[in-house]
């Protein structure tokens, strides 16, 4: 894999977070005494947000049948926020067809979040050009645990793509409030909510929620979690378009979650995500 180390310091202004009082800072173990400097649980098996083994791309797509010429000319933005793949970095990697360059502006503005881009690498193949960056936070050169600080990188990433192509817009939530171009899907009519809460392991549980994607999104899914005393061990969240992703390893006091608890979790989640349709079927 080419390596190049990168240094850069253009300040670039993070246009699409409004700051909203929250109670939820960071990452927390199984308590509703919600503790305003706690982060998640980190231990050699676990990967802030992360854990042992790789998770599987999600391969349900939520959005319904109603692609078009016009917007098949746009590929689709993602961005996937991975902190399974390095025990030392949190891992982003950014996908917008052939379309994007260096990306040195977005480096700059994650720079200006007090984060270092330790490795980025590109790569080539029939879905378009990977950027992929390795960040860490600079004040401790460790990954990025805190959920407000990994919403505030995608939103980030998210807010350059749309200044620098803007016809990304079109193919993005945020594109409804921020975007020079309208979403030509309708984010309250095509994108259906999904809910599964898996057996993966017998210390852990595996979460999958797929769901329009909005601002403090991340936040808010790990307020919800861990409201109901579940702990958020591993994960990754994914922005494909109008659609987010977060596939999350959970657990009740170091146990895999009984099925009276994943219900519980699949309706405080269903409850929470009711809008856009959540299908009936979704856990």
């Amino acid at each position: 894999m080419a390596v190049a180390m990168v240094s850069c310091g253009i300040p670039t202004s993070l246009k699409l977070i409004e700051k909203q009082p929250i109670s939820t800072p960071g990452f927390f173990n199984g308590s509703l005494a919600l503790n305003p400097v706690q982060k998640l649980h980190i231990t050699p098996k676990r990967l802030a947000l992360s854990g042992s083994t790789i998770i599987p791309k999600a391969s349900v797509t939520a959005v319904e049948d109603g692609s078009s010429q016009e917007t098949a000319a746009v590929p689709t933005p993602k961005v996937v926020i991975d902190l399974d793949s390095d025990p030392e970095a949190t891992i982003v990697e950014v996908t917008f067809g052939d379309r994007l360059g260096a990306l040195l502006d977005t480096m700059n503005a994650l720079k200006n979040l007090g984060l270092n881009v330790v490795k980025a690498n590109v790569c080539l193949d029939s879905s378009g050009k990977h950027n992929t960056f390795a960040i860490t936070k600079a004040s401790t050169g460790r990954k990025v645990d805190d959920p407000e600080l990994l919403e505030a990188i995608r939103l980030t990433i998210i807010n350059n793509m749309m200044e620098y192509h803007p016809e990304s817009s079109s193919r993005l939530a945020m594109g409804e409030a921020f975007g020079v171009f309208q979403p030509y899907q309708k984010i309250d009519v095509d994108i259906a909510t999904h809910i599964h809460v898996y057996d993966d392991a017998p210390e852990r549980s595996l979460l999958c929620v797929e769901t329009a994607d909005r601002p403090g999104l991340i936040v808010d899914l790990v307020k919800i979690i861990t409201d109901i005393n579940v702990d958020v061990e591993s994960g990754e969240f994914d922005t494909e378009g109008l659609l987010a992703k977060a596939k999350f390893h959970v657990n009740y006091k170091g146990k895999a979650l009984i099925k009276p608890l994943q219900q519980v979790l699949a309706n405080s989640l269903r409850y929470f995500l009711r809008r856009p349709t959540t299908e009936d079927a979704s856990f």
